[in-house]
């Protein structure tokens, strides 16, 4: 996201909605709540099950649901302990790739899914929770085999047929249809599953993926994608990496779209509506934009520049981190803001310069490195912000100094309201989830980054900021990661100041 959208604070937090636990059978067979797992022993004829009380037999019911007979694993967590969203992502397992099959019709709005997840166990497995908001479950397998599951809330708890040993593979396809959520978030802006005039769009930070496919959402678990999306004859359905087929028959068109390279949920996307395709070139590499073309008049100069904005991104941060690129221009003016969504940005109207810039460096910095937790959210933002500095610094704007002493003395805003904000917490320690896309985390980070280059000298910082690149490649980290690397990219030089009062400082540090 730019920083010229935060100013109105766009944090973002799934509100978890209260859910009657709902206890699912393993076979149509036993299609009363609580039917034993296979292998459970049943009640006798001298002991029916109709003289248990009613509270006995949820209490049995929940026990067999969750752990079962002879279980030798234990269940995984039902979050990652996440500072500021503890229930986004889930514990035990690691997702590698993503297989989703979508069918969606505007008019009705209903989706159909199949979501089949291909993980790792990262410890013995009795039962694992997957993350999912709305929507109605109609049936889960793993590995072939039918799987019991409950809910609550946005967890999505699955009990496999057979315990799960630690390192084992395995595939769990969760079949699931009804109208998606659109999620609004404690500062009022909205993800999930947004409609438009014309279809939907889907965005995702932090975690409104959750409301169109099952998942581990959280962004340490990153992982290949694949999606087939059939949508009503006249319309597409765009979405992130390379297009793989795009077929119409009986009145329904199929786009089927591959990313190959580890992505963060957040960031996927799909943008469904009537859209100006263009297909072209930045050199070698691939270019696929999608425009309403109610905004392809104004998106046209920009977006033009998008190979020259690539050219320059790659000598400032390194060798682009994906395989293809473009943009989805749709007109969402509702939306509120543009999104990084992986090797495709979204943006809800025709972008200026200066935010294409933005959520390009972000395929360095947020997707292709991607934040070990919502914590370390300046890692994104701070850096693309400063991405911004430096385009204006090497296209005849002011440089990145001249726009940190603006900052620095407030006259960079209108108001001094405005100019005092960025100093109301730490960049690397927002106080809550409603904070993280605050403009400390933006402009001050993108400070942070000026204080080191300063410190250390252009030389070092530009090897500093490649570097980060390439040695988190495709994975995740932290601000710790980040001071580290720093330090030790410059060992002659103490960056311990800037940590201290520009990093983690509270309030307006003394400007030597």
């Amino acid at each position: 996201m730019s920083s010229t959208e935060v100013m109105v604070s766009r944090a973002r937090r799934i509100a978890t909605v209260a859910r009657s636990v709902r206890l699912v059978p393993t076979r149509p067979a036993a299609s009363r709540p609580g039917a034993p797992l296979p292998g459970a022993t049943r009640p006798s004829a001298s002991r029916p099950s109709a003289a248990l009380p009613l509270s006995a037999l949820l209490a049995s019911a929940l026990v067999l649901t969750a752990c079962g007979g002879g279980v030798h694993g234990t269940p995984g967590g039902s979050g990652v302990r996440d500072p500021y969203f503890p229930k986004a992502g889930n514990g035990g397992y690691d997702v590698t790739h993503y297989g989703l099959r979508l069918a969606y019709d505007p008019g009705a709005h209903h989706l159909t899914g199949a979501a089949t997840l291909t993980a790792r166990a990262t410890k013995d497995l009795s039962a694992f929770n997957l993350d999912l908001l709305g929507m109605e479950v109609e049936q889960i397998t793993v590995d072939g085999e039918t799987a019991r599951w409950n809910r609550a809330g946005q967890e999505l708890t699955v009990r496999p047929r057979e315990d799960l040993d630690r390192d084992e593979t395995f595939r769990v396809t969760v079949r699931y249809a009804g109208a998606p959520e659109t999620v609004t978030d404690p500062d009022g802006s909205r993800e999930g599953w947004l409609r438009t005039t014309d279809g939907a769009l889907a965005l995702g930070e932090p975690t409104g993926s959750m409301a169109w496919f099952p998942g581990n959402h959280h962004p340490s678990d990153k992982a290949a994608y694949d999606l087939t999306v059939t949508v009503p004859e006249g319309l597409r359905a765009v979405s992130n990496g390379e297009l793989r087929s795009e077929t119409t028959a009986r009145g329904r068109t199929t786009s089927t779209w591959h990313m190959a390279r580890p992505m963060a949920s957040y960031l996927a996307t799909v943008a469904i509506g009537r859209f100006t395709v263009s297909r072209s070139g930045a050199g070698s590499l691939p270019v696929y934009t999608a425009v309403d073309p109610a905004e392809a008049a104004a998106s046209r100069p920009v977006l033009g520049r998008l190979p020259e904005v690539l050219r320059w991104a790659e000598k400032r941060f390194g060798p682009y981190p994906f395989s293809s690129t473009g943009a989805i221009v749709d007109s969402a003016a509702s939306v509120g803001y543009a999104l990084e969504t992986q090797s495709r940005p979204v943006f809800p109207g025709a972008p200026d310069i200066t935010l294409l810039v933005h959520e390009i460096a972000h395929q360095w910095y947020g997707d292709s490195v991607s934040p070990e937790s919502w914590r370390d959210m300046w890692l994104n933002e701070g850096f693309a912000t400063y991405a911004e500095w430096l385009w204006e610094e090497d296209h005849g704007g002011d440089s990145a100094q001249e726009m940190f002493d603006a900052l620095y003395s407030g006259e960079h805003f209108d108001s001094e309201e405005a100019g005092e904000e960025i100093w109301e917490f730490p960049p690397a320690d927002p106080p809550s989830a409603a904070r993280i896309s605050d403009p400390p985390v933006y402009w001050r980070g993108a400070m942070v980054l000026q204080k080191v280059r300063q410190t250390v000298g252009d030389d070092r910082f530009f090897s500093i900021l490649r570097g980060w690149a390439a040695e988190y490649r495709y994975g995740n980290a932290d601000t710790a990661d980040f001071t580290a690397f720093a330090e030790e990219q410059a060992p002659g030089d103490d960056l311990a100041g800037v940590w201290e009062e520009w990093l983690y400082g509270e309030g307006k540090p003394e400007q030597p």
